[in-house]
């Protein structure tokens, strides 16, 4: 399927977001175009991380195992990143990313992103900055989401739920 890329959604998402056109045009025109059927996996925990995917069309949701049972951690929505630890670290995926719909999402490389550094260091430190904060917004996310479960575990030892009669 041909897809005309929407620079002006990327534009607006948080990873791009204070870009200007011709970086914008670099990552466009560099990246790859990925579609994946409902139900379908973008990648799954373990993978080797090789890039990061901005959705274009679609819904994901994030997920990871334990025991044989799934758990989704989130969901994501057209203008989304997933993947971005993969131009951050050296260590495979810790999360499988799946198509809940038919979903489209652009591929961006570390390649694509060193060929952005050599023609224009000021939109590559720009990038960065972009993903810095938003792994830095999902850290929050989760630290909160860590610390009302410790506060939950805490008033159930203590009895404070009126269930510890039993």
């Amino acid at each position: 399927m041909n897809h005309v890329m929407d620079t002006a959604l990327l534009a607006q998402t948080p990873i791009c977001g204070g870009l200007n056109a011709p970086a914008i045009e670099l990552l466009t025109t560099g990246g790859r175009i990925i579609e994946v059927a409902a139900r379908e996996y973008f990648f799954h925990e373990s993978d080797p991380a090789d890039a990061m995917y901005l959705l274009l069309e679609g819904r994901v949701a994030v997920t990871r195992y334990h025991k044989g049972k799934e758990f989704i951690l989130a969901f994501l929505e057209k203008g989304d990143c997933f993947g971005e630890m993969a131009l951050m670290d050296l260590h495979n995926r810790s999360a499988s990313v799946r198509a809940e719909i038919p979903s489209t999402a652009l591929v961006i490389t570390p390649a694509l992103l060193h060929d952005l550094y050599i023609k224009d260091v000021e939109q590559f430190t720009i990038i960065q900055m972009n993903l810095g904060r938003e792994i830095s917004r999902r850290l929050r996310e989760a630290d909160q989401v860590t610390f009302e479960q410790a506060v939950l575990t805490q008033q159930f030892v203590a009895g404070e739920f009126g269930i510890n009669a039993i």
